[in-house]
């Protein structure tokens, strides 16, 4: 099952600045990569980040449409791959 959250640069969680998409079961996760500028496989960064007390209030799980919408923010207008796209991504890498 995926899990999709926002991202913010502080608690005051006034603009979006990231995107995970992640299966907590499975192990895996990808982010919008702003330095490539693409979607990547790094589940690393993602349970690293999502673990980390500071960064509590910095996150939100969103369901899919509310984060499909916040991507666009985030991408600059990429959207968020498909469901099916993901998992591709997922067993590519693993």
């Amino acid at each position: 099952m995926l899990t999709y959250y926002v991202l913010y640069r502080d608690e005051e969680r006034s603009k979006p600045s990231g995107v995970f998409v992640v299966d907590e079961v499975k192990g895996h996760a990808v982010i919008w990569d702003h330095r490539q500028q693409c979607w990547s496989y790094n589940p690393a960064l993602a349970f690293r980040f999502l673990a980390d007390y500071r960064n509590l209030d910095r996150f939100d799980t969103l369901n899919r449409a509310a984060i499909e919408r916040i991507t666009v923010q985030v991408t600059g207008g990429s959207a968020l791959p498909s469901s099916e796209a993901i998992e591709r991504m997922f067993e590519a890498a693993g």
